[in-house]
């Protein structure tokens, strides 16, 4: 994915996505019933191109901005909702997260994530890193370079199995261009951070011959609950940069994604990049890098539990406690 000296080729991408109908964004087989494509535009004062993004409460997003490169960092974003609260638009211009003088998320990408403790994962490309930022803190607290750990240049993404799924609280990771999946625990190492534990390629077709990837080019990933239409087990929506699409998983009761079962769920897409679930409607959000750098709505989802709900990180650290201990042992 060394995106950043394609600028002609970007420029031209979110010309062509700018001048495109609604229609180009097709949604796939088995779901254009069901679900609708909005295109909610670009954030005011969000340097392009996107990068990730996550909710920092129910009406703020937390989203990637210069992507990729030192001077990339992560902002904050009021959203404006509707009479059924979906999110129709923005609230005023980008604020630097940590205030003007922080720097989290220089060289951010697909994956930005909270986790337990409050502490917020950011995958880092293409310096292959994982960085971790504790509660009010205004630069990453924790590096964690993966190339040591085997993991192949470089990280793009990353998540964790929410509950109710096989493998929760297991941190999944996925990297650029190859599609190299990985599963780990985490463990606490003291200083409110978290050292990963048990990381472990993962084969995500064994009936095929040698290592299966996720294809595409993967970037963020987000879990969906059997029960959403289209949806009749557990799956996941991969956002895939390099293919224009994004693509709908089974996972398997670790919470990795079986390629077999790939289906299309959106194509015609210019830089997909990140994903991440409106806590409040259930909506599927993505943001692109290029291809107009904006974010888009999926609405057609079931609406999760009310948040916060009490004790949820309390139960995952204990998951993933367990998860650390599993690996250790097998170590």
């Amino acid at each position: 994915m060394f995106r950043t000296p394609h600028v002609l080729t970007l420029a031209a991408a979110a010309l062509a996505m700018a001048a495109a109908p609604a229609a180009a964004q097709t949604l796939g087989t088995g779901f254009a019933d069901d679900y609708s494509v909005t295109s909610l535009g670009s954030v005011a004062g969000l340097p392009s191109n996107y990068g990730g993004l996550t909710f920092l409460d129910a009406n703020t997003i937390l989203i990637g901005g210069a992507a990729n490169g030192a001077s990339g960092s992560l902002y904050t974003i009021d959203v404006l909702r509707d009479a059924e609260q979906h999110i129709t638009g923005f609230a005023g211009s980008a604020q630097r997260y940590g205030g003007a003088g922080g720097t989290v998320g220089e060289y951010n990408d697909g994956g930005v994530v909270f986790g337990p403790g409050g502490v917020l994962f950011t995958a880092r490309w293409p310096i292959n890193g994982l960085g971790q930022t504790l509660p009010g803190s205004i630069d990453e607290d924790k590096i964690i370079e993966l190339a040591p750990l085997g993991v192949a240049s470089a990280l793009s993404a990353i998540n964790f199995v929410p509950t109710g799924f096989g493998g929760a609280g297991q941190i999944k990771l996925v990297s650029w261009s190859g599609g190299q999946w990985y599963s780990a625990g985490l463990s606490p190492d003291g200083n409110g951070t978290y050292d990963l534990v048990g990381l472990t390629a993962v084969d995500l077709d064994l009936q095929a011959g040698g290592v299966q990837n996720v294809p595409g080019g993967p970037e963020g990933f987000v879990y969906i609950a059997a029960g959403n239409a289209g949806f009749n087990v557990n799956s996941m929506l991969i956002s895939e940069y390099s293919a224009g699409t994004v693509g709908a998983y089974e996972v398997d009761a670790q919470g990795n994604p079986l390629v077999a079962t790939r289906r299309s769920f959106i194509s015609g897409l210019s830089g997909a990049e990140g994903a991440a679930i409106d806590p409040l409607t259930g909506d599927f959000l993505f943001s692109t890098f290029g291809g107009g750098s904006r974010i888009v709505r999926v609405s057609g989802f079931i609406a999760p539990p009310p948040i916060p709900e009490p004790g949820t990180w309390a139960l995952m650290v204990a998951g993933l406690a367990a998860v650390g201990w599993r690996a250790r042992r097998r170590g």
